[in-house]
């Protein structure tokens, strides 16, 4: 276990923040970055970093969902919906990984972050694109048939409000048992899935997706993060640390999200993705 000097704790605390900040803007939980950190410039063990993440994780979904849903911004219906397969999946992929070799699943996060990287790219650019079209149809894209979880927020960005019909509820909860998987299996809190299954399959508006995400991610992360300390694998000075920073990051990441565009965002989470997932693999010895 590393040494908490007052460099360490630094390094930390400012890493968290920008966890935080990432996560929260996201809904992404911040675990793609959080991990490969811990590894690579800590030396944290893999098992010690997923479980650390995980924590952090259930903290940024913890201060940053009762904000959103305050706020009209998550759908709670959804996210409810979404999260029971996702905790069931985390809890599996917690177990999955506590019997894996820890460079099998450096080897395993690494090759799951290019197409998390280029998936993000494809987003960002396509919604830079989307941008202009955007000005008017907010009437044209009302939805046609109603559901159960259709919803609507007021988007301060562009100043209007916002309606949305949601489809595709089965293949998203099947979907969702994944990102639970992925959750607890790496330590990632299944945002990086959430987000475009809700996004692009469900027809969940961006802002509306993040909101979500961040409320869905905090219980599947929780259910498999007991999974590991039951397994005495989180290391509790370090952990406790990252969660300050991340608490502090994530209220900014509520400011970035309700203010700003999130496609720039997206462009800039792709290439840092695309960086980690190289580092990773040329670190496996």
């Amino acid at each position: 276990m590393i040494e908490l000097t007052a460099l360490n704790l630094f390094i930390l605390l400012s890493f968290g923040v920008f966890i935080g900040v990432l996560g929260s803007a996201l809904g992404v939980g911040g675990g793609v970055f959080m991990v490969p950190f811990l590894v690579l410039v800590l030396k944290v063990p893999i098992h010690q970093a997923v479980a650390a993440s995980l924590v952090a994780i259930v903290a940024t979904s913890s201060a940053v969902g009762a904000v959103n849903i305050e706020r009209g911004l998550a759908n709670i219906r959804l996210g409810i919906t979404l999260e029971v397969t996702a905790a069931v999946g985390s809890i599996a992929g917690a177990i999955i990984a506590s019997r894996l070799p820890a460079h099998a699943m450096q080897i395993m996060f690494a090759v799951m972050l290019f197409p998390v990287s280029a998936l993000m790219f494809l987003k960002g650019r396509r919604g830079r694109h989307r941008a202009a079209s955007t000005a008017v149809p907010a009437q044209a894209g009302s939805p046609a048939r109603t559901s159960s979880f259709d919803s609507a927020f007021f988007d301060p960005a562009l100043a209007s409000h916002t309606p949305y019909s949601v489809k595709n509820m089965v293949p998203a909860s099947f979907i969702s048992f994944f990102s639970g998987s992925l959750s607890g299996l790496l330590g990632i809190g299944g945002g990086i899935v959430h987000v475009p299954v809700m996004n692009l399959l469900c027809g969940v508006p961006m802002k509306a997706a993040a909101a979500t995400s961040n409320f869905v991610i905090g219980v599947s992360a929780a259910a498999s993060a007991m999974v590991y300390l039951r397994k005495g694998l989180i290391p509790p000075g370090l952990t406790a640390v990252m969660v300050v920073g991340v608490l502090g990051g994530s209220f900014l990441g509520i400011h970035i999200l309700y203010k700003a565009k999130s496609e720039k965002l997206q462009l800039v989470f792709s290439g840092l993705t695309l960086f980690v997932a190289v580092k990773m693999l040329m670190s496996v010895s």
